[in-house]
């Protein structure tokens, strides 16, 4: 396994940003940032064994610094929506920031994914990774308690990204974290992603309002754009739809412990991405807001269903849902979500 660190920018207090890139025998190589821990990079054979990046990003330093899609990074301290951008823990009410509207996205102004986190590079048998690690103190975007994370990135030399976070607090406080990153597998700026398909295993999504809001209840994916129980071209069904998708699958047989739910298969180039996640849920977005407006790595601009993004978390809003599994952790319990992408091909 290879491994380099190198400079990637300076942020605008003058702090230095720094790359970690592994990369595996296969040549697969996982390029990851300290700041907002971002994925800029994942280079994936095909089925001829030629390299391509398989994930969005940016060609200009600059545009990482605001990334206005989220592009790979660690959200938090919480991932997707909270509705009102308030919560009640133990009867008592925490405002948070709202920075869509009257509600709050992916943690707020300044969430994990505008943070300096600390690294370093470790080594293992048959893998390599990074360990980064942040203390959320309290009130930070309105959220309770001190929070200490840790975020690991590692590559396996069987082409896996395995992707575990840990955290703890001294107050109770909402966690739900996710990485953020956009697939095209076919590569980056290879235009729509309407004939990759996607196999999800969930038999419901969770119901929202017009804001993306969930209302609590669950909606049945039968007879629906939104059934992927059997392997469905993206493309398929996508405009039925007003936007294309941007919705939480609520995964079938939960039970916290890692398992594989998620397939996703590019025709084209053979690339097979196999998901497997302790979470109970996962955003499918297929980059419906894409309009030109953001210039990729390869230099062209990226245009809307030009990639899909996979959020393993727990369901958006949980907070405020009683009926959802809870993102509520206390002082002496440890947060932990683990969620590993296995690539392969086959023809």
């Amino acid at each position: 396994m290879k491994t380099e660190i190198t400079p990637c920018g300076l942020l605008p207090d003058g702090r230095q940003a720094r790359l970690f890139t592994l990369v595996n025998a296969d040549g697969m190589a996982l390029a990851v940032s300290d700041y907002g821990c971002t994925i800029h990079s994942l280079l994936v054979p095909d089925r001829n064994g030629k390299l391509a990046d398989v994930v969005t990003g940016y060609r200009n330093w600059e545009d990482w610094i605001e990334n206005p899609a989220y592009f790979g990074c660690v959200v938090g301290r919480t991932c997707n929506r909270i509705g009102g951008a308030r919560f009640m823990i133990d009867g008592r009410e925490f405002k948070v920031s709202a920075n869509v509207g009257v509600n709050q996205l992916h943690g707020g102004f300044e969430g994990f994914n505008r943070k300096l986190w600390d690294a370093r590079m470790f080594e293992e048998q048959n893998a390599a990774g990074v360990e980064f690690r942040y203390l959320s103190v309290d009130g930070e975007e309105g959220f309770p308690g001190n929070l200490s994370v840790k975020a690991i990135f590692r590559l396996t030399e069987s082409n896996e990204v395995k992707i575990e976070f840990h955290a703890e607090t001294d107050r109770p406080t909402p966690v739900n974290l996710t990485n953020h990153a956009y697939f095209n597998l076919a590569g980056e700026n290879s235009g729509p992603v309407y004939n990759q398909v996607l196999h999800i295993q969930a038999d419901a999504i969770t119901e929202t309002d017009e804001e993306h809001i969930p209302t609590g209840g669950l909606t049945d994916v039968t007879g629906t754009a939104f059934d992927f129980r059997e392997p469905h071209p993206i493309g398929e069904r996508i405009h039925q739809l007003h936007m294309g998708y941007d919705d939480n699958f609520v995964l079938n047989d939960y039970s916290g412990k890692l398992a594989r739910r998620i397939t996703a298969f590019d025709p084209g180039s053979g690339r097979v991405l196999e998901i497997s996640t302790t979470e109970p849920g996962v955003q499918l977005y297929t980059s419906n807001w894409f309009n030109g407006s953001m210039v990729g790595k390869s230099g062209k601009p990226y245009l809307k269903h030009e990639a899909f993004a996979l959020e393993t978390q727990h369901f958006p809003d949980s907070m405020n849902q009683p009926a959802f599994p809870s993102v509520i952790i206390r002082p002496g319990e440890k947060y932990f979500s683990q969620t590993v992408w296995r690539f392969s091909t086959r023809f």
